[in-house]
């Protein structure tokens, strides 16, 4: 059964953005002459939040320079937000067949909520999304459920009628703690065997079987 409403995680759920960030992260590391890091150390270093992904690159012992790497870190990325972002292959199909079942389509990113939006007017734009939130000062981010909890009021819907697909515990963590079906796929950032000890209801490894898993026929 196509649930009433699909909250989606931005990154690594729907769009691969992580070459952009690891090319941003690693310009700041670099310009203070520190390690860079290989783009597959990436994946472990982001979902929560933009100051934790750069308190997990700097180096030990430079704990004093999270905040204004952090900065360093949003001007740089936001000047190449997409250069090489692109969404995963099938993902935009599957949003088409969503909206066409009249799915309500929202995100929930914990990126900043202006970078959220610009990626999503930029690689998403023929999606019809009713709602598209990052991450914003005085809301706590995901795995807090407020955000999550805000959406489904927003959409004047129960909880229990949403479903949040994400890619990371994190999500996992949110949807149920918002009373969602929680919905986790294995294309994004996070080890599949991360996710398969946190028992999402579906753990889907392919855009065809998430589709199953929404009710949906593919193609």
């Amino acid at each position: 059964m196509v649930p009433d409403a699909v909250l989606f995680d931005l990154d690594g759920t729907l769009v691969d953005t992580i070459l952009d960030i690891a090319a941003a992260m690693n310009h700041v590391l670099a310009a203070r002459g520190w390690p860079e890091h290989p783009v597959s150390a990436y994946r472990g270093f982001v979902g929560h939040g933009v100051r934790e992904l750069v308190a997990r690159a700097l180096p030990e012992g430079a704990a004093a320079e999270v905040d204004a790497a952090s900065a360093d870190f949003l001007s740089r990325y936001d000047a190449h937000l997409i250069d090489h972002t692109r969404p995963f292959p099938d993902i935009l199909a599957l949003l088409a067949r969503l909206a066409e079942r009249g799915t309500r389509l929202a995100i929930l990113s914990n990126k900043p909520e202006s970078q959220t939006k610009r990626v999503a007017a930029a690689l998403l734009a023929e999606v019809p999304f009713e709602i598209v939130r990052g991450q914003r000062d005085g809301v706590p981010a995901k795995p807090d459920p407020l955000a999550a909890l805000e959406i489904a009021a927003a959409l004047e819907l129960e909880p229990d009628r949403c479903t949040f697909v994400g890619d990371s515990t994190v999500d996992i963590e949110t949807a149920r703690a918002a009373g969602m079906c929680c919905v986790a796929v294995t294309w994004g950032y996070a080890e599949r065997s991360a996710l398969e000890v946190t028992w999402p209801r579906l753990l889907a490894d392919s855009v065809p079987a998430l589709a199953d898993g929404l009710g949906l026929r593919w193609p």
